[in-house]
């Protein structure tokens, strides 16, 4: 099987020894985002809707660096710090993606990377 690396700079870099997502086996396996302004390189903290927003914006340009859309995602995991935003941002997640909605757990995290409330990572076909 052959492994090969996306990497798009419409989104953030990866922040550590990893790839933005993986091309292997019929699938992307996107690594976990996290809410950083891909221009900018700053964190976003204005909330919890702002930050999945940003999320979302991060893992479609990575999906597009791949030739994909949040239309072939099939699994997602959400990561928050709190579960009491699940709501919030589940309001933000269900514009994002379309159904058939893809597979996701949904967990709380005791800490995320650079003290965000929320990341998430997923799995995507391709076609």
């Amino acid at each position: 099987m052959r492994i090969e690396a996306i990497s798009t700079k419409e989104a953030p870099a990866a922040i550590g020894p990893y790839s933005q997502a993986v091309r292997a086996g019929g699938f992307l396996f996107l690594s976990g985002v996290i809410p950083i302004e891909s221009s900018s390189g700053e964190l976003v903290t204005a909330g919890i809707e702002a930050e999945t927003a940003t999320v979302l914006a991060n893992i479609s340009a990575v999906l597009a660096g791949a030739g994909l859309t949040a239309s072939d995602v099939v699994k997602t995991t959400v990561y928050l710090s709190d579960i009491s935003l699940f709501e919030s941002m589940n309001k933000v997640y269900g514009e994002f993606f379309t159904r058939p909605y893809p597979a996701r757990s949904t967990v709380e995290a005791a800490a995320l990377p650079k003290g965000v409330a929320i990341e998430i990572d997923l799995i995507a076909l391709l076609k």
